[in-house]
């Protein structure tokens, strides 16, 4: 049947579309089971493999044939509009969240057909993939499919029109940044970005906006989720615009210097491959005077402190394109640290002179005062007392003697 949709011109005919239609919806569209582990720990979409669907022969069959059907030249989007409806997209969406990543592949292919074809269709598809963002993000953190509904999205948001409307700029700003804060982030990392990106080509005046957002989740105990961030920042300065460049290089590049000094060091590896990307070093040097200072410390400290070798090469390399940028606000920075070490280990020895201090003269005021107070005279009373207590003791622990050997 598949062939013949596709070779034989003139097959599909008024008649098929609601049983084509049918005949899919009734084979795929069914509940998802939950992910779980019938023992053991929780299930991890990280860690643990996905179930296959054992149905697959079968389903992959159905999907071949939709697809060849949506796809024909003889389709027709007038007469398929009164069975392709909202109730079959959320249904459709539903599937997303199956565990077999072949399912979801046919899915996501054939939902880009769809939301190319039905024009109508299109406002309802991108609120309801938003929904299922929403969802994730705020709710389950739970979901398969977040990968391949971002890979569509990326095509949709290629192909949006300029101006953007503020419906798309809220999409970036409510659902695409706040989806960098899910534990999960590896699992669609890079289709994310790859949306990131897309919007900023279409208006570089949204670059501050999204900096700020990456800043304000950045992770800070996650060092594989931060290589993925600062990967990330690198794609966004690639085309940052030398004007959106100052706008966030201050609060950029103070979170920079905070990786750059980060034991882990993958994460410190990663900041330090911006110097070497030509672009980002041609916009430090056109604002050297503010980020020099705020990097120096960092880099220079490093060079002492870090305990891996391969990053000292990394540091010595940044140094020393800064010093060939600007030797006299080098010689500044160099200055104006060992100041600040100096000052900073004066203010050492200067508390741990005053503590000394303070401990010496509690030992003089201790022994003013034990040689001036005299001891008290202990009262024949007392000695009487204490004696009649240790007696009546005494007589207390023989008779629980005797009593133990008889039993």
């Amino acid at each position: 049947m598949i062939d013949y949709i596709v070779t034989t011109k003139g097959a599909i005919v008024d008649p098929i579309y609601p049983e084509a239609i049918r005949m899919f919806s009734i084979n795929l569209f069914r509940t998802i089971p939950p992910q779980v582990n019938p023992v053991g720990d929780a299930f991890d979409p990280e860690e643990d493999e996905p179930v296959l669907e054992m149905a697959w022969p079968h389903l992959q069959l159905v999907y071949e044939f939709f697809l060849r059907f949506v796809e024909s030249p003889d389709f027709n989007t007038s007469i398929s509009k009164r069975y392709i409806d909202q109730k079959f997209i959320l249904q459709l969406l539903e599937l997303f969240d199956s565990e077999d990543p072949r399912e979801r592949d046919f899915l996501k292919t054939t939902l880009h057909r769809i939301y190319g074809k039905f024009l109508n269709l299109r406002a309802f598809i991108r609120r309801s993939i938003n929904n299922i963002f929403f969802q994730f993000i705020y709710e389950t953190e739970r979901h398969n499919g977040i990968a391949e509904l971002l890979e569509i999205l990326g095509s949709i948001i290629n192909g949006f029109a300029l101006p953007l409307k503020e419906e798309h700029k809220s999409f970036l700003t409510r659902v695409l940044i706040p989806l960098h804060k899910v534990k999960s982030l590896s699992l669609y990392h890079p289709q994310l970005a790859y949306c990131v990106v897309q919007f900023l080509e279409k208006d570089q005046a949204l670059t501050e906006e999204v900096v700020m957002g990456l800043l304000r989740y950045w992770p800070k105990i996650n060092s594989p989720k931060e290589v993925m961030f600062l990967h990330e920042i690198e794609e966004i300065l690639d085309l940052i615009e030398p004007n959106e460049f100052q706008k966030v290089m201050k609060p950029l590049f103070q979170r920079l210097a905070q990786c750059v000094s980060s034991s882990h060091f993958q994460v410190a590896e990663r900041a330090l491959a911006f110097w070497n990307n030509e672009y980002v070093v041609n916009l430090m040097g056109d604002n050297i005077d503010v980020i020099m200072p705020i990097m120096f410390p960092a880099l220079y400290e490093n060079t002492k402190t870090h305990w891996n070798r391969a990053i000292h090469s990394s540091v010595y390399n940044a140094l020393k394109i800064f010093a060939d940028i600007s030797p006299r606000l080098y010689d500044s920075c160099t200055l104006e640290y060992n100041e600040r070490v100096q000052k900073s280990q004066k203010q050492r020895e200067d508390r741990t002179l005053f503590w000394k201090m303070i401990e010496s003269d509690a030992r003089e005021q201790r022994g003013k005062r034990l040689s001036t107070e005299m001891p008290k005279p202990v009262s024949a009373g007392y000695h009487q007392g204490f004696t009649r207590v240790q007696t009546e003791i005494q007589t207390m622990a023989c008779n629980i003697e005797r009593r133990a050997a008889t039993v």
